[in-house]
């Protein structure tokens, strides 16, 4: 299986292994690879100083933690050598695999597989280049027949679902038979009830829930138990109750604003896009309503949408900004039509249908509009306010700063000395003092602990150098507050709202009282921050 490649018996080695799905490590791939790469090392006299793996992601993705932190510590020298399965459990793209390997070499790591010699000179490169193109290409041919494969069987009445919709059963394909749905008639009534409380009762999606709840019927699966207005929404737009099941409805693709953004993400393509609906394939299954009944729901779910009351515009000038003492935001609200205005916990929602953990009180949206745009004018037309403010910033930025100094003063000593003791041990291990599994057992809580000091320093010399700038004059003050009174009266709500945004943080709220806090920028390159009481601009309405 493996080349006949001997290496010197000292080499210190890290392994990397690899899988892209769940199935495969729940049929032990990664153990297996691990298990081969254990034996080439110990037949060829190597010594596995660490290993790496990622389990369940694709070789599509570069950025995979345990794949970071190996290319992290080859600068650490602590072994000389990667020793990979196959250059696919690398990554699945070429350029990707020369990427990382012109990087390890270029760090004096060696990089060695198990299955195919390493390329060490033009000619082993070309052909190594043109192995992993080839490779490549029958990826995206298999990925090509598979595609191909499903859309003949969905041609052919065959349903592919992973789960069947809330009313159905899915029945895999047995032999000739294709998968196909049957109707659950416990679920099936439900659907059709909540079909008629729309269309025939002109219940809203809320109150739909409300009363399933009321009526303690559950959805299928729900951590909380209760259903949520999105997948009542999903229920109701379902055309699979009128017997039309559609496949390729929507493609994946990578989100242009994700909700969250994180570092490392085992699937890019996480956002959905919908086709046109002449490209929809449809699959007759059994119908649990008619027609007029769905289109009447649909009919009825477009108008609670255009008469809803969160739909109406009114204008919020802390949208965004505000929020709750419990930690979760507040939203607009304007009952009556927009006669009156308030900011409520957003708690209410997140917990419908079940009772809101919050018991704080709307705030007055219009009064707190007017408050908290009321202290950013005074705050701003005022030389002796701002300047007050100056002061009082630059004195705790001064105190931060010799804080910082000190901390990673201290932090230096003590990286210091962790790595005098790692070089004591890497000394013993070279005198023959110690075995390699004793080695890695005393330098690695050094590691680990050199690492989080790097860390810390960074952010420490980071938050100093935050604090760098010099304090601005009295003249730049009193230009800064008159073209303010010159600047701040009679704006409209966009105008006010485009500088709340830009000089607001955040605002904390309760009907007794508005924390306000955020930068006020006197000059390009100088920004007077805000703390709760002392150090930043602090409002309280």
């Amino acid at each position: 299986m493996s080349p006949n490649v001997r290496l010197p018996a000292t080499k210190l080695v890290a392994i990397y292994a690899r899988v892209s799905t769940a199935r495969q490590e729940e049929d032990g791939t990664i153990e297996t690879q691990l298990r081969a790469l254990r034996e080439f090392a110990q037949q060829n006299g190597c010594n596995i100083i660490q290993e790496y793996t990622d389990d369940g992601w694709s070789g599509d993705i570069l950025a995979r933690p345990s794949l970071d932190q190996l290319r992290s510590d080859a600068a650490k020298k602590i072994w000389e050598a990667v020793l990979i399965y196959d250059p696919d459990r690398l990554a699945r793209r070429y350029s990707y695999q020369e990427l990382v390997m012109d990087e390890l070499r270029e760090r004096q790591i060696e990089v060695l597989f198990v299955t195919v010699s390493a390329p060490k000179n033009s000619e082993e490169k070309i052909l190594h280049g043109v192995r992993g193109l080839f490779a490549e290409y029958e990826r995206a041919k298999i990925a090509e027949r598979f595609r191909l494969g499903k859309l003949r069987k969905v041609k052919d009445g065959h349903i592919l679902l992973s789960e069947a919709p809330y009313g159905y059963a899915y029945i895999p394909n047995r032999g000739d038979q294709h998968g196909y749905l049957e109707i659950l008639d416990q679920e099936a009534r439900i659907v059709k009830m909540i079909f008629e409380w729309v269309a025939n009762e002109f219940l809203t999606i809320r109150q739909a829930a409300r009363r399933l709840q009321e009526m303690e019927i559950r959805p299928r699966r729900s951590r909380r138990g209760v259903w949520s207005t999105s997948t009542l929404s999903t229920l109701l737009r379902n055309q699979v109750y009128i017997g039309e099941a559609h496949w390729g409805r929507s493609y994946a693709v990578a989100p242009q604003r994700p909700l969250k953004n994180v570092t490392y993400r085992k699937i890019k393509k996480t956002s959905r896009r919908v086709r046109p609906e002449a490209e929809w394939v449809t699959i007759n299954v059994p119908a649990i309503i008619d027609r007029q009944l769905y289109d009447r729901t649909r009919a009825q779910l477009d108008a609670n949408y255009a008469l809803s009351k969160r739909n109406k515009k009114n204008e919020y000038l802390l949208a965004g900004k505000i929020r709750c003492t419990c930690g979760r935001g507040r939203s607009g609200e304007g009952p009556q039509g927009g006669k009156h205005l308030y900011y409520r916990c957003i708690d209410r929602v997140l917990t419908f249908p079940l009772p809101p953990t919050c018991t704080e009180k709307g705030i007055n949206a219009r009064v707190a509009d007017r408050l908290v745009w009321e202290t950013i004018v005074r705050l701003m037309n005022s030389e002796e306010l701002l300047s007050e403010q100056v002061r009082r910033w630059f004195g705790a930025r001064e105190a931060k700063i010799n804080s910082s100094r000190a901390d990673i003063a201290a932090m230096g000593r003590e990286m210091d000395g962790l790595k005098t003791c790692e070089d004591r041990y890497n000394r013993a291990y070279g005198a023959g003092l110690l075995t390699v599994e004793q080695l890695r057992e005393y330098t690695a809580p050094l590691q680990e602990r050199i690492s989080s000091l790097r860390r810390q320093l960074a952010n420490s010399q980071q938050e100093a150098n935050a604090y760098c700038g010099e304090m601005p004059s009295d003249n730049e003050i009193k230009e800064f507050s008159e073209a303010a009174r010159s600047t701040l009266q009679n704006l409209n709500f966009h105008a006010r709202r485009a500088i709340l945004v830009n000089t607001v943080e955040k605002i904390v709220g309760t009907q007794q009282k508005l924390d306000v806090y955020g930068c006020i920028p006197i000059r390009n390159h100088v920004e007077l921050c805000s703390s709760p009481i002392y150090s930043r601009e602090h409002g309280r309405s």
